[in-house]
Formats: C-alpha cells, structure tokens, sequence
C-alpha cells in the first residue's frame, strides 16, 4: 500500500491489517505531504499515528510488572534505612 493508494482517512480495520512496519513508513510519509500544504494528508497522518499510538500503548501495558513492590518510604526518613526502626519508640 502506498501513500497514494489510500485517498480518504483510514478506518481502524483498515489500519489493523498493515504491520507495525509499514504503518510508520506511511505515517511519515503522509505526515510528510501535510507539513507540504495537502490538507487530505493531515487527516490521513493523523489517522494513521493515532494506531501508532495505540499499538504502542497496548504492547507497554503488556510489559508492566504485576507486583508493584514494596511501598516507598516516608520522604521525611530519609536517614533511615528501609528496614530499621526507630530505636527511641516504644513497642
């Protein structure tokens, strides 16, 4: 598919069934023809860096831990060390 093989915005199934590859390639290049004046490429661009977006969103999520870990520390105890306590409370 080229940049001029796709004359109206892009529906999202239509965008599903380009790779990741050549998704950027034609976002850059229609992006490219709106930043020369063509006022069509700009909905395309848009179009087409919005899945960008999304794919890319969709893989990050997909590489979060699921254990947060422990809590962060007070900001005032920044002397003490993570597991210490405080000698002078009581228990």
């Amino acid at each position: 598919m080229s940049a001029t093989d796709m004359p109206a915005v892009p529906t999202p199934s239509q965008l599903s069934h380009i790779d990741d590859d050549e998704l950027a390639r034609l976002a850059s290049s229609w992006r490219a023809l709106a930043g020369r004046g063509d006022r069509e490429a700009f909905g395309i661009a848009h179009a087409l860096e919005v899945e960008q977006r999304r794919r890319t969103r969709v893989s990050q999520l997909q590489q979060l831990p699921e254990d947060p870990g422990p809590p962060p520390r007070p900001w005032w105890k920044f002397w003490q060390p993570a597991g210490e306590r405080n000698p002078t409370s009581a228990s």
